[in-house]
């Protein structure tokens, strides 16, 4: 059985997208599309919220559920999925998460985790998980400008939000809002078998992704930390160039102690692996404004070596340099 756990706020478009992704899935099993291994089913889905009350959606419209959520027949093998909260900044998210039936949900999810039930979330529903402690030590994922305020507020938690979808000791997470189409899939993977979900997204016409980094703006990764405007003002200003962490430090006129430990707290990540992203950036905007050559690019953003600039690019933005340049160009081509 996969449950699905809303709450009052709920984002409407993954809702709907989820129960058309399982229940495509249980079409295409029980029209023999596609054979399970012994012993699985055709997945059956229910909607819950905690008091089997109904629920406002982010959209304003009245969500009808199947009833409360129970974990009476609950255990391995099943699942308890909740859809993103509908937060769309961290003072918002912090204000849901104080609200009583969000605070039950916690409670909730934490039982049916220690009972052996597959427990996953997607976008801001990512928070409810690790409140409930079932993230802790595990590796996870969230919508990506909510990154440094997860990685505050949870840090026993090894956050990755450049990843669309993160499994980690049977625990799914998945990045913004859309990936929860994603996570839907991962899930029947998981549950199922891979064949399930890759029918399953050629009938939807689902693209499989594994990064959210090509959506980043890293306006939104910005910092009210001074030191951090002044690093990235620094590598920015020496993109042509790899900077050594003590030179980043200089800069900053802190230790590179001190400058680990500010641009971990206010952005998840490594002053290098901040730097990367400013490179890669910059590289994304050569490559759809200008015809420089790849190897060019790489050169202007710090990268003696095309090839490490190539893996580099792709795995920040999940594509290649030559990729992304032509869905450029092609995206241009549809506007005129």
């Amino acid at each position: 059985m996969i449950t699905h756990l809303v709450f009052d706020g709920v984002a409407d478009g993954p809702m709907g997208v989820a129960l058309d992704i399982v229940g495509t899935a249980a079409r295409v099993v029980r029209a023999g599309l596609v054979t399970l291994p012994q012993g699985r089913l055709a997945p059956r889905q229910r909607v819950v919220s905690v008091d089997g009350e109904p629920v406002r959606t982010a959209a304003g419209r009245t969500l009808a559920v199947d009833g409360a959520l129970g974990l009476r027949g609950l255990g391995p093998g099943d699942v308890l999925v909740l859809p993103g909260l509908g937060m769309a900044t961290p003072p918002e998210l912090a204000a849901a998460l104080e609200r009583p039936d969000i605070v039950r949900g916690v409670e909730w999810v934490a039982r049916a985790a220690a009972k052996g039930v597959l427990v996953a979330a997607s976008c801001s529903a990512t928070f409810v998980l690790a409140a409930a402690r079932v993230l802790d030590g595990r590796r996870a994922t969230t919508t990506w400008w909510l990154g440094p305020v997860f990685t505050q507020r949870f840090p026993r938690v090894s956050l990755r939000s450049d990843r669309m979808v993160v499994e980690s000791g049977g625990v799914f997470t998945a990045g913004s809002a859309f990936a929860h189409a994603d996570l839907m899939l991962a899930i029947l993977a998981h549950t199922l078998s891979p064949s399930v979900a890759h029918t399953v997204a050629r009938y939807l016409v689902l693209d499989e992704r594994e990064s959210q980094a090509r959506y980043m703006v890293l306006d939104h990764l910005g910092s009210s930390d001074p030191v951090i405007r002044q690093l990235e003002s620094f590598v920015t200003s020496n993109l042509e160039r790899q900077s050594t962490i003590h030179e980043m430090a200089r800069a900053t006129a802190t230790s590179p102690r001190t400058l680990a430990r500010r641009v971990a707290k206010g952005l998840g990540m490594t002053p290098q692996q901040f730097a990367q992203r400013l490179r890669v950036a910059q590289a994304v905007h050569l490559l759809e404004t200008t015809q420089h050559p790849v190897d060019e690019v790489a050169a202007r953003v710090g990268y003696a070596d095309p090839a490490a600039f190539r893996r580099v690019f792709r795995r920040e933005t999940g594509e290649t340099p030559r990729a992304r340049r032509t869905r450029s160009t092609l995206r241009e081509a549809g506007a005129r």
